[in-house]
């Protein structure tokens, strides 16, 4: 299932570095840090992420009942470590139905979570209004971190970002309705600082949301 490394804005072709550029090159965004291929969710792929993850590995933890572990991306080489992160969560909605929710951490400039957002990019920047009263609240890494609606998304589902540990972090969910899981002040866990308890981590099917 491996494939080659694409450009996390756009999910096209991109150069590796070589006789003429130094850095990883997409034809249409010039420099950026590639986005490594997905492969099918376990504790290992999860490992090797958060080992060369130079941004946090954002995950509700522990998970909500019903909920697994479908996927994990990470933009990044050997290199220059991770700087934007995934990962892929799938589980009951708050109104019935499954949900997914993808949770992402990135460098300012990445392009990953816009992607996933379905929005210009490559930052939230226009898109929220920090003026106005955040819209919904997680709990990351034990601090209380706002978030605002991200307006312009497709209306397949509902979109949500702020800082954390002066990183862009964005709370995408599927469907719409599944947003409501942003007004209950959600527990996230930096998996980089986790303990042994994540190798019980339950595991699913890939989602199809990580793919983009």
């Amino acid at each position: 299932m491996r494939g080659e490394p694409s450009c996390p804005k756009c999910g096209g072709r991109v150069r590796a570095p070589g006789l003429f550029s130094d850095t990883w090159q997409c034809a249409l965004h010039g420099t950026v840090h590639p986005l490594q291929p997905v492969v099918p969710p376990s504790v290992e792929a999860l490992g090797v992420v958060v080992h060369r993850a130079q941004v946090p590995v954002w995950m509700p933890w522990p998970l909500p009942v019903g909920w697994l572990f479908t996927g994990v991306a990470c933009a990044g080489d050997d290199r220059s470590g991770g700087r934007a992160t995934a990962v892929a969560c799938t589980g009951p909605s708050p109104l019935g139905g499954p949900g997914e929710l993808l949770l992402i951490a990135e460098e300012l400039g990445v392009g990953l979570g816009a992607r996933y957002a379905g929005i210009d990019g490559p930052d939230p920047g226009r898109h929220i209004c920090v003026d106005k009263h955040p819209h919904g609240k997680v709990l990351a890494a034990g601090r209380p971190t706002p978030l605002w609606h991200v307006d312009d998304a497709p209306p397949d589902r509902a979109v949500f970002a702020g800082e954390a540990r002066g990183l862009w972090i964005w709370a995408i969910a599927w469907p719409e309705q599944s947003g409501l899981m942003m007004y209950d002040e959600l527990v996230l866990t930096d998996l980089r600082e986790a303990g042994a308890e994540v190798d019980l981590l339950p595991c699913g099917a890939l989602s199809p949301r990580i793919l983009g």
